[in-house]
């Protein structure tokens, strides 16, 4: 594993911060790919979890976009606590998701870090016309990066709120019918990130609506 010094530390909403890290010499990424992460305390090294660069692999620093979640008193907690000039540790990198071109990203939650480095990189190399984000959360202080999405050029965010009602936003969970609203064509690719239960219903909506199985990337 490489030991890495914590550079910056700042909330990104309520439960969620970006944390950059030192990049550790001759670590070589791809878009879409994360690492394990553990806390360079004793007791804790082996306690890795999984996380997906949010930065962009020609970026001086590694940078992580990471949800606390305060019940298990594990590592996003801790986390969260850390200070910069605070070390860790992170293994080497591995694959989660690779572009494939346009198509419709469905995110709930956390689950939409593994698409901001990829629609980061499509805004700056093209265009991200023919993208579309479906991005799923329970309030709208839980929208990782809102201002960011709503400033991509020509990228279609459709938000949908499970417990707030606000104007503009879906209120509901993501079904085929809500599909069906927001999305012409299901002969395209789609990308899928969240919690199990939530990808595991809109799998099913897929199936429903007639997209292929071969069309849907999940993470590796």
């Amino acid at each position: 594993m490489h030991k890495t010094k914590i550079l910056v530390i700042e909330p990104v909403t309520h439960d969620v911060k970006r944390i950059r890290l030192e990049r550790p010499e001759g670590f070589d990424y791809q878009v879409g790919d994360a690492t394990e992460l553990a806390l360079d305390v004793d007791g804790w090294r082996d306690e890795k979890r999984p996380f997906t660069m949010t930065s962009l692999p020609e970026d001086p620093y590694l940078e992580f976009t990471i949800k606390e979640y305060p019940d298990h008193d594990g590592v996003t907690t801790r986390l969260h606590d850390m200070k910069p000039g605070e070390t860790v540790l992170i293994d080497d990198p591995f694959k989660t998701f690779r572009n494939k071109g346009k198509g419709v990203f469905i995110a709930g939650g956390a689950g939409i870090t593994p698409f901001l480095a990829i629609l980061r990189k499509e805004r700056e190399k093209h265009s991200l016309d023919g993208y579309t984000l479906i991005f799923a959360n329970k309030r709208t202080e839980d929208i990782i990066c809102r201002d960011e999405l709503a400033g991509m050029p020509e990228l279609k965010v459709v938000h949908v709120l499970s417990e707030d009602k606000e104007p503009g936003m879906h209120h509901g969970e993501v079904d085929a019918d809500l599909i069906r609203g927001e999305v012409e064509d299901f002969d395209q690719r789609f990308y899928l990130c969240g919690p199990p239960p939530m990808m595991e219903a809109v799998q099913k909506s897929l199936d429903k609506l007639g997209v292929k199985a071969d069309a849907v990337d999940l993470s590796d």
